[in-house]
Parts: C-alpha cells; structure tokens; sequence
C-alpha cells in the first residue's frame, strides 16, 4: 500500500502535464494506440475468419444431435472430435451401405433422421454445362435448419423442384425458371439462396432422390436427432465405417487419451517458422514503438526538467524523479492502450465486409478474443512504459545547476553503447550465418533482434560521422545535421524507430519476394504462357469438329490447331496405350525427364513434318526435328542432361481387366531436345512410321489454341461451351506462375506498412524536434534568417531523420532477409537450388522516396514565423 501511495502524486503530475501538453499528449496516444488498433483488428478478423468446430456446428448438421456418414469400403474408421481429423483400416469384402433405419436402430429408441446426400451434376446455362455441387437433403426438415439459408421462395417440396445458391442464379436462373441437367432431367426453381459453409460455386439442393446420388452407392449420410449422442456412441458407430460429428461431443469432448492414436498425429502444433516469425514480429514491433513514443517522452521529460531540477534541489531522490517522467508513461500508455483495442474493435468489424469478399468460406460470428485483447492492452502499456524508462533515468541524472541556471543538463555519452553496439550487431550477423546453414529460424529471429539492438546503439556514431561530413552541405541541410547530431537525446530514438521499420519490412520483403522466387522458378509449365488446349480423350472426328468450331465462335482470331498423338485414354472396356522412351538396353529406370505428361491430351505426340508450335523449345532446335522426323526418327525431350542418337520406344498396353502388358519395341534415331526443368509437356514426337512399328492406335488428342490472348472469363464460358457438347471436353489455358492472394496481399501490406510507420514516426520525431528546437530557430530568426529559412531547416531535418534511418535500416534487414531466403527456398519443389530475390523497388521506396516526400510534407506544413523568445544557452 505504501508503494501504491508513493505513485500518487506523479500519477497526478502526469495527468495534468498531459492536459496541459495536449499535442505532445496526442502524439503519444497516436503512436500507442496505432499499433495496438493494427492488432486487434487483425486479431479480430483472424479470429472471426477462423470458424471452430464450435462455430460451424449448425453449418455442418443443422438443428441435428449429429451427423453420420458412411463411405464404401471404409471398414472400420478412427476419429478425432471432429471427424475432418479420421483414418481407416480398409474393408476386406465390399458391403452394401448401412441405410437410416440401421442407424437409428444402432443409436437407441427415440432417434429420428433424415438422409443427406452430396454429389455433383452438368447444369445446362445458357453458355453450355457448368458443374454443380448438389445436395439431397429435405429442407423443410427441422434438423435441417441451418445447413441452407433460403433467402427468397421456398425450399423444395417435389422431387422436380430445387433451391439453387447466388453463384448459381447469377448464370441465368431466377424464382420459376427451369433447370435441366446434363441427363434431360428438368427440375423447378423455388428458392434462391446460400450455402451456410461455402461459396463461390455453384450449388443446388434438392429433395433425397431428386439428383440420383443414392443410386451409385459409394456414401450415405444422415442428419439423426432425439438426443446426444456420446463418445461411446460414436466409437461404436466407427466400428462400422460411420464417421459422426456429434454435437454433444464437440460442446463436451472426451479426454484425449480416449481418442483413438491412429488421429492422434493431425493434432499438430503450430511450426517452428510460423513461431519464429511471430515472436519477431511482436518483438521488433515494441521496439518500434518505444522508440517511436521515446522521443515525446524525452520532449517532455525536457519540458519538465526545471520542475524535476527544483524538486531534487528540495530534497527530492533521482528515483522520485524517474516516477514523475514513468506516470506519464503509465497515464498516456493506458489510454492509449484502451482507445487502441476500442479504436480495433470498430476497425475490425467494418474491415470484415471486405474480407469476407476475398474468401469463398462464410466467415464466423464476430468473435472478440478477449483474452487476446488485454495481452495487447497490456503490451501497449508496457511499450509506453518501457519508452519512458530511457528519458526518466537522463532526467533522474541531469545537472540540477546546470538546468535552474537555464542551460541544458544532458551529460555526455559514454563510449560503452557504441561498443556494445558493435558486439551485438556482429553477433547478429553470425547468427544470421548459423541460421541460414542450417540452425533454423530461431536462430535467425534471434540473430535479427540482436542486429537491430546494435544498430539502436550506433545511431549516436552514425549522427556524429554525418555532422562531420556536413562542411559543403547546404545552410539548411548543415544545420539540420549538426542540430541532429548535438541533441542526440531526442535524435536517436527517431532515427533508431524509422531503421528499426525499414529493417523488419526489408527482411520480410525478402523473405516473401525470395519464397514467391521459388514459386516461380520451380512452377511447372505445360504450355507456353498465352496458350491454351481443348482436350478430350475419346472424341470422333465429328466432336472435334464441334469443338473447334465451338472455340472459333466464343475466341474470335484465335488459331485453332489440330494436335495428334497416341491415344492413351479412351473408354474403360478399351485398352490403354502408353510409349516409354529410353536408352537402348536400358532399364526402365534410366528415364529422359523426371516426370512425363502433357496438357495436349497425350505424353506421346505424331507428326511426320515438325513439332508442334505449342511446344516450348528453342526456335534452334526445330529445324533439326523437322529433318529427323522425315527421316523416321524421333524427337526426345529431357531435363537431365541426357544425350544420345538412338532411343529405344517401348509400347505398354493396360486392358480392361487391369493387366498390363508391353506390347511391342523399336529402336530408332532420335534428336535430344534439352528442356527447362519446370517444364511438363510430351516426353517424345515420333512420325506416323514408327507408331505403326509399335502398333499403337493414333489419332487426334487435343487442340491448340494460340493467336489472342484468353481473359479468366473468356475460359470459364469456353469451359461451359466445351462442356456443353461433350461432358469429357474441357480447356486449359497456361498463364503461367500466378502469385496467389495472400501473398499479394502481404506484400501490399508490408509496403503499406513500411510507409505509414516511416512517415508517422518520421514526421512525429520532426515535429518533436522541431517543437524542442524553437529557440534555436527563434534566433535564427532574430539574426537575419528568412522565414523560408525555418521550412528549410524543418524539412532538411526530416530528410536527414528519414534518410539516415531508411539506409541503416535496410543495411540491417539484409542480414536477416538474405539468411531467412535459406531455409525458405533449398531444396524448395525437390530442386536443390537457392532463390534470393531482393525487391528492389520497395527498398528504394523505402530509403529515397519516403524520405524525401517525408522531408516534403514537413517543408509545406511548418510555420515559417515564429515569436522571438530568449535563449540562454
């Protein structure tokens, strides 16, 4: 208690200092409750977009006690609470699936169901036939409600009548129309609405039997109600293949040692790297904060130093002082900190709208973690505090004379940080090292955390080399630099804060951009990039035709070309064909390419006067082919270096019945066409001759679209067309790598990031500066100085804060961004190579943009005039 009262007084100082400073005041709270917004935003929309089992109970099994489903040839299964988390022992002898009554009957007296049956049709649109995700399931059922939200209509009460989703209606199909799918079979719109679990493709929901899932007997589900249904009741039930999602469960689960082992192993944590990443996310952001909020408290420790100066010479103790500068740490960080988590509470329930546009799964009810939110209140606090505690211990060591007299009361700087600082940041380059030969992330979180602390050390020796090296500098920039350099108290930490920013967002920039070159670089293409292939495996002349005028007709000016080759596929009473290429007398295992496979229909191409010009290879090269398939050879394609005149074409044959055979052997001369190693595509091209020689059936496989380039849209309507007149035809067009969502999305924030925290801390400190520095600026004035000088001087110290910072800080993000592209990228896509991609453009972004529209900013909005006050020092 005594402690708590010690506290009273400078809780009370602070509180009026911050009424009285309110633009120092709301500076600070800006940059506490920033940050501390930033997160529990995010915080929230995770939470909220991360659905537990919980959550999406009613999604899942509606008003049901549980959900059973079986699947053919299961046998005997093992499940976690949720079964998405099972595993199964395979069943001997294939048994008709159990049906409602079995269940209801191995459940107890009292249990009620309704089957739920899933599957997929071809409904015809108005383009051709889309694939549509179907269920069976009797909506006006009790236990159903919640699986379908039916916004407008009804749910369907005949066999002929479905409720169709958005995705669905939007291609053409309103309340009364009809739709036909792909058998003739005409059903009745009735409703409109939403699948409660997914979205984004189309659905239908029918009555049981409507779509005919049943009839192929390969799963059954039933939606059962009357009561819980217990551990042991699903345990009994896994005993027979039924996998259950018990709600009873689910709300009251079992110990884990009474779930079976076999499951035990998808209950895995979180991994090393993510762990890594985030403790040095949260880490190099409350350094960033304490050195952004570090210079205020030093603007106002500065401001009350007379007061802190009177106060010892009354008898006051240096700890009594440091208590006055931490209760302003203590007042403006709680504020800050409960305004930040209100302020990301509001941020995150409007930013869900736009979040839930991005997904395809419904997103959860707005979850507010609140244990998550006090951990962040209580990490904004303690940044304010652990901002303070620097300014507190100068001002509990200033010289009281020195101060009462109207001078400044700074002591000199000791050479131990410098020392220091070297140490840490060298011992943060070997970590780096270390890490990236194989210690692994920690190590190299480790390694960067230390590099920034040694950098925040020699800040002082970098201020200092700059003032040295300002004699030819412009007046403003010169003074801006020495000024810099001689108030290194409030200096330093704005530098530092600007570095430590630049650094985190350089090393998690190559760290992204580095994985996404891998991406690329082991992407496997199976066309040239713009091009696009129709195939379909067991097609006439006649449907080609179709087809190739169906592709001419929805792509004006594309070229339409015909591409032959082995017939591999075809009907499954048919036998199959496949052509092996290798060394002569080799084994089966001294192979030409890693993997073989074509998106033009067939790994085996026929021509008899060149290479197709879908192919990807060398325009060197063709000629060459052209010559050796005239003469009866074949043209091999390889990616391991492979090299020879004659190759040995091996025919293997799988009928009907499931055994295989090798049909026939040639040896013939061949060309060896090197190609990329992430590139698919046929492994050979022979002539007419020598498909005969290996009587294997020949004939059109596929057809290559090329001449104007396919938008998504332009695919999709195809793919329908396609699919429209034959239900095996389909179009795939190669874009090549295609950076996913999330990672666009984190680079985007990563730069939106590095700027705002750049700017605002740039700016803050400036104005900071600028705000302790009228004195000096108040006598330039009263020597002759130009009011324009002010802005100059204002804006020069921006630019020297923003500038020297940026660059210290990308030097220092190198280390860990360069060593974390290690364990990231080797041996990334089984390819034992190290991809390091620098984003050069954020870099300069970061060190020369921002800067100079930071120096900018502050040119046009400092006050050019100021009242002339005494300086006494």
């Amino acid at each position: 208690m005594r402690w708590l009262r010690s506290w009273r007084l400078p809780l009370r100082l602070a509180r009026r200092e911050a009424a009285r400073a309110r633009g120092r005041s709301i500076l600070v709270l800006v940059m506490i409750a920033l940050p501390v917004l930033a997160v529990t935003a995010a915080d929230v929309v995770i939470q909220t977009s991360d659905v537990s089992t919980v959550e999406g109970l009613d999604r899942r099994i509606g008003a049901a006690d549980a959900l059973v489903t079986y699947q053919q040839g299961s046998g005997e299964v093992f499940q976690d609470v949720d079964p998405v988390h099972s595993t199964s022992m395979g069943a001997e002898e294939q048994e008709p699936l159990p049906d409602l009554a079995a269940v209801e009957r191995a459940l107890g007296p009292g249990t009620t169901g309704i089957t739920w049956g899933e599957g997929t049709v071809g409904v015809e649109t108005a383009k051709g036939v889309a694939d549509t995700d179907v269920s069976e399931v009797d909506l006006r059922d009790p236990l159903a409600d919640g699986i379908f939200d039916v916004t407008s209509g009804r749910p369907a009460a005949a066999p002929d009548e479905i409720v169709v989703n958005h995705d669905l209606a939007d291609r053409g199909f309103a309340l009364g129309d009809d739709l036909t799918v792909r058998d003739g079979t005409t059903y009745t719109v009735v409703g409109i609405g939403d699948d409660t679990t997914d979205r984004g493709y189309p659905k239908a929901v029918g009555l049981p039997g409507a779509f005919g899932i049943a009839k192929d007997g390969l799963d059954a589900g039933f939606l059962v109600g009357g009561g819980p249904v217990s551990w042991e009741q699903v345990r009994a039930l896994n005993v027979g293949g039924g996998l259950v999602l018990s709600r009873a469960v689910v709300l009251d689960p079992p110990p884990r040692s009474e779930v079976p082992d076999q499951v035990k192993m998808f209950s895995g944590g979180t991994d090393s790297a993510t762990i890594a990443v985030i403790v040095l996310i949260v880490v190099m952001a409350l350094i960033e904060v304490v050195l952004l909020a570090g210079p205020a408290f030093a603007v106002g420790a500065r401001r009350q130093s007379r007061s802190l100066a009177l106060m010892a010479a009354t008898g006051g103790t240096p700890r009594q002082a440091r208590r006055v500068v931490l209760a302003s740490g203590v007042v403006l960080g709680g504020l800050g900190a409960v305004l930040g988590v209100v302020l990301g509470l509001v941020v995150g329930w409007l930013v869900l709208p736009i979040v839930q546009r991005f997904s395809d799964a419904w997103l959860g009810p707005f979850d507010v973690p609140w244990p998550h939110l006090v951990g962040i209140a209580g990490f904004g606090l303690l940044s304010a505090l652990l901002a303070a505690v620097v300014p507190a211990w100068i001002a509990s060591r200033q010289d009281v004379v020195a101060v009462l007299a109207g001078r400044r009361g700074d002591r000199r700087p000791s050479l131990r940080s410098p020392i220091l600082g070297t140490v840490l940041l060298g011992v943060g380059v070997g970590g780096a090292v270390l890490g990236a030969k194989g210690f692994g992330e920690f190590f190299i979180a480790g390694a960067a955390i230390l590099a920034v602390l040694g950098m925040i050390l020699l800040v002082p020796v970098v201020l200092v080399a700059v003032a040295r090296l300002a004699r030819r500098f412009p007046l403003t920039l010169r003074y801006a630099v020495r000024d810099a350099a001689r108030h290194r108290s409030r200096t330093v930490p704005a530098v530092a804060a600007v570095a430590a920013t630049v650094a985190g967002v350089v090393a998690l920039g190559i760290g992204v951009t580095s994985d996404e070159a891998a991406n690329a670089g082991t992407y496997t293409r199976s066309l040239p990039t713009g091009t696009g292939a129709v195939t379909e495996y067991s097609a006439t002349a006649e449907q080609w035709d179709r087809l190739r005028a169906a592709v001419v007709r929805e792509l004006p000016g594309a070229t339409v070309t015909p591409i032959h080759g082995v017939l591999e596929g075809g009907d499954a009473s048919e036998p199959s064909y496949y052509v092996d290429t290798l060394l002569p007398g080799s084994t089966a295992d001294a192979r030409f390419l890693d993997n073989t496979g074509s998106a033009l229909g067939s790994s085996t191409l026929v021509s008899d006067d060149g290479l197709p010009d879908v192919l990807d290879v060398p325009s060197s090269s063709r000629e060459p082919a052209v010559a050796m398939l005239r003469a009866g050879g074949a043209v091999v394609f390889t990616d391991r270096g492979v090299d020879t005149e004659r190759v040995e074409l091996v025919a293997h044959r799988w009928n009907p019945d499931g055994t295989h055979e090798r049909v026939t052997r040639a040896t013939v001369p061949a060309l060896v066409v090197p190609i990329a190693h992430n590139q698919a595509g046929p492994g050979v091209v022979m002539p007419r001759a020598a498909a005969k020689r290996l009587q294997v059936p020949v004939g059109t496989v596929g057809q290559a679209v090329t001449g104007i380039d396919i938008s998504d849209r332009q695919e999709t309507d195809l793919g329908e067309v396609l699919t429209g007149i034959d239900e095996n035809a389909s179009i795939y067009v190669e874009r090549g790598y295609q950076a996913d969502d999330e990672t666009v999305i984190i680079q985007l924030v990563l730069a939106a990031l590095g700027a705002v925290l750049m700017l605002g801390g740039t700016l803050t400190a400036t104005f900071l500066a600028l705000s302790d520095a009228r004195a000096d600026l108040a006598t330039l004035s009263a020597v002759g100085a130009a009011p324009r000088t002010r802005r100059g001087v204002a804006a020069a110290y921006a630019l020297v804060v923003g500038l020297v910072g940026a660059a210290l800080g990308a030097v220092v993000g190198f280390i860990p961004g360069v060593a974390i592209s290690y364990p990231l990228t080797n041996g990334y896509g089984d390819v034992d190579a190290h991809y390091l991609d620098i984003p050069w453009l954020l870099v300069l972004g970061l060190v020369v943009g921002l800067p100079l529209l930071t120096a900018l900013i502050v040119g046009v909005t400092a006050r050019s005039r100021l009242p002339l006050v005494a300086r006494l020092d």
